[in-house]
């Protein structure tokens, strides 16, 4: 019963669709990364590295630069359960805020549109090109709420307080209601001029919003290609272990415990 259980709980974790933020044309030129076929194609790249390590898995390809997916994915993967959405961004707004303000309109349209998330009621956000290498252990920590990643500086340092830096946004988990009450509308705050990105807007609603119970117990290990800086993330062990050492350093400290998800005996997805 307990096996059936578990199966069950893990078949409900799964439905979870993990949703990939796109833009093959870069509307934010000050990225390095604008060579459309390259984008393209470190985009599929990511969808395979995550069917690779989780063939189960749902995924929504939503595109913000008009770029329709479907042809390319059901060629290239054609059992796979991927749903593709797309539209065009503005691209005015895009080259004045950034990316990160197009990243949240992607997220906004995916949200309006896709029907593996609406049949979920929650999502996975990764921004494309990357991917989630222990996904299945952060999902293991999914609360119904949400769930994130967020930086602290001077973790180490014995001169000075730790304090909260931003939130990771490149990937977090989130159910429907809770993301559209907190975060929608948070890369609207964004303020180029004044050096505010969309890591900065996601800390201020959480900050502003009094969340807690909701950053991961385990660092997600991403890999794959970062647009903004067209290099490919390095994950060695010994910066796993540090990550992981930093976060116990953190969650030691009585004012920052409480913002973590509390730590569920949730058995094996194998």
């Amino acid at each position: 019963m307990q096996d059936a259980n578990a199966h069950a709980e893990w078949r409900d974790l799964w439905s979870i669709p993990v949703l990939l933020t796109s833009s093959v044309i870069a509307h934010d030129t000050r990225v390095a990364l604008t060579n459309t076929e390259e984008r393209l194609e470190f985009a599929l790249e990511s969808v395979a590295q995550w069917l690779s390590l989780y063939p189960q898995i749902h995924l929504v390809l939503c595109d913000g630069s008009n770029f329709d997916f479907s042809a390319l994915v059901a060629q290239r993967f054609p059992t796979a359960s991927i749903e593709c959405v797309y539209f065009e961004n503005d691209q005015n707004a895009v080259r004045t805020y950034g990316r990160g303000y197009g990243e949240g309109e992607i997220v906004r349209f995916a949200i309006a549109h896709s029907r593996l998330i609406r049949q979920a009621g929650a999502f996975a956000k990764c921004t494309s090109k990357l991917w989630v290498s222990n996904y299945a252990q952060c999902l293991a920590e999914w609360n119904g709420l949400f769930l994130c990643k967020a930086v602290f500086g001077h973790v180490f340092s014995p001169f000075k307080k730790t304090t909260l830096s931003y939130i990771d946004t490149r990937f977090y988990i989130a159910s429907l209601p809770y993301y559209q009450q907190h975060f929608e509308s948070a890369h609207q705050r964004i303020n180029v001029d004044a050096g505010k990105g969309l890591e900065d807007c996601f800390l201020e609603a959480f900050c502003s919003g009094h969340l807690s119970g909701v950053l991961l117990n385990t660092p997600p290990v991403i890999d794959g290609v970062g647009g903004g800086i067209g290099k490919h993330y390095k994950n060695p062990l010994k910066r796993r272990l540090k990550e992981r050492l930093r976060l116990y350093l953190v969650r030691a400290q009585l004012p920052f415990r409480g913002l973590f998800t509390p730590v569920l005996k949730r058995p094996s997805p194998d």
